[in-house]
């Protein structure tokens, strides 16, 4: 009983890696062989697919933090008139500093403003699409009609983030404005004290008016470095929440969870300075390939071996380049061949177009189109570079 248990075993586990998912392994696609399915295999292949079925990661694309700085001007002090040309000019510099420091107030207050809308439209974004990847988790029909309209809202949610960004990156434009005119006021009160005819009060008056100029320009200095690292961080935020949302549509399009996206993974990985370039593909003589799709029925399920095995890849090898080769069985006579290049061709930019979605840029795969005497039927292989 235990050899003959043994024995089912094994078979249900090799339909489940030829029949279920496309090679990995690279071997020859010719030797590969599907056997017919059983009760006993069906279980098997089901309970291997849930093995395979990535849990949801945890979420390290959450909300960069934002700054806390409360940035609100100290005042200015009053003074009296003195009635000389410079206590007049006194006088002036300090109801631009007024105003300046008016100016402050308000930009310190959409800030804040700004900063709570964030943090808001952020929790419910981030709450739809744990809503939608605990249930791609779980698996679901493909094209879910619940998860497109969680994932409309989802979108719109980021649409109001990436608003909310670009109305920070105006409000940074508004503070430089303000420290180019708080330079103005500072060489103003210096040069006024070389103004003949002032008396010594107006000195007095200039000296602390002086010090209150320099005090607002440091506390502009602190709100624009905060606003700038905000802009910065929030922004690339929301250009990772895209790519994810890309590949979330993938998913939502199959039933399935992936993870993040392969431009991400990527990302996490590489050092400053990564630049990938993809050139003319290579010879592929010799190569083992990385993944091999056979398209011999409709609707391969070939998404999820492909994202797996394209993410470790990246997660070692950041800067990885593919090739990804088109491959038509050469026998069959002239028309056939033609036939099956075609078709094989198209089968290929169906996988590009996934990988694409997925996240992986385009300029990082070069495909190829080639034919082979042990085809038995049109496939797809990716080879890294």
């Amino acid at each position: 009983m235990l050899l003959v248990g043994s024995a089912l075993t094994l078979s249900a586990c090799s339909f489940t890696d030829d029949s279920l998912w496309p090679s990995l392994t690279g071997e020859n696609p010719a030797s590969v062989t599907i056997t017919t399915q059983t009760a006993d295999a069906q279980t098997a292949a089901v309970d291997q697919q849930t093995a395979q079925q990535p849990a949801a990661a945890p979420n390290d694309n959450a909300q960069p933090p934002l700054g806390t700085g409360n940035f609100e001007p100290s005042g200015v002090t009053a003074g009296t008139a003195t009635g000389t040309f410079v206590g007049k000019k006194v006088v002036e510099l300090r109801g631009e500093l007024r105003r300046l420091q008016g100016n402050i107030s308000s930009q310190n207050n959409e800030l804040q403003k700004l900063r709570a809308q964030l943090v808001g439209n952020s929790q419910r974004y981030h709450g739809t699409i744990a809503a939608v990847n605990a249930r791609l988790q779980v698996g679901t029909t493909p094209g879910n009609p619940i998860l497109v309209q969680q994932f409309k809202s989802a979108q719109s949610d980021l649409d109001r983030l990436s608003q909310d960004v670009a109305s920070m990156n105006g409000l940074q434009n508004s503070i430089s404005n303000s420290a180019t005119m708080s330079s103005f006021l500072s060489e103003s009160a210096r040069v006024s004290f070389a103004i003949s005819g002032a008396i010594d009060e107006d000195h007095n008056q200039l000296a602390i008016l002086e010090d209150e100029v320099n005090r607002t320009d440091v506390l502009i200095d602190r709100l624009f470095k905060e606003v700038t690292n905000d802009v910065h961080r929030q922004t690339n935020y929301v250009s990772t929440e895209r790519a994810n949302l890309n590949l979330m549509s993938a998913g939502i399009k199959v039933g399935e969870i992936y993870g993040g996206s392969l431009l991400n993974v990527a990302m996490a990985g590489a050092g400053a300075g990564v630049q990938v370039t993809a050139g003319a593909p290579l010879s592929t003589a010799g190569r083992r390939p990385l993944v091999v799709v056979r398209f011999d029925r409709n609707d391969v399920p070939y998404q999820q071996a492909l994202y797996n095995a394209v993410s470790r890849v990246l997660e070692k090898r950041p800067d990885a380049v593919f090739d990804l080769v088109a491959v038509a069985p050469s026998s069959g006579g002239q028309a056939r061949v033609a036939l099956n290049s075609n078709k094989a061709r198209r089968h290929a930019e169906g996988v590009l177009r996934t990988l694409v979605e997925m996240g992986l840029p385009p300029a990082r795969v070069a495909v190829s189109a080639k034919t082979a005497a042990v085809a038995r039927t049109n496939e797809v292989h990716l080879y890294l570079r």
